[in-house]
């Protein structure tokens, strides 16, 4: 579904997005990449955290 919405930001976001962009890439695109990569980070690191702090057992299949 295509929803046009507008999202304020400064002209260095702008100018930063832009040079990000490739040719011929939208910008809906590179932000749904960007959105994906920043949600595999959080995973990484929240799993992570879980890890350093965890008290784990063995599960028996």
């Amino acid at each position: 579904m295509l929803a046009t919405k507008r999202i304020p930001v400064t002209e260095a976001v702008w100018a930063e997005l832009s040079d990000l962009k490739r040719a011929g890439q939208t910008y809906d695109t590179l932000l749904s990449e960007m959105i994906e990569r920043e949600k595999k980070e959080r995973l990484f690191r929240d799993m992570d955290e879980i890890e350093k702090r965890g008290k784990f057992v063995e599960m028996k299949w």
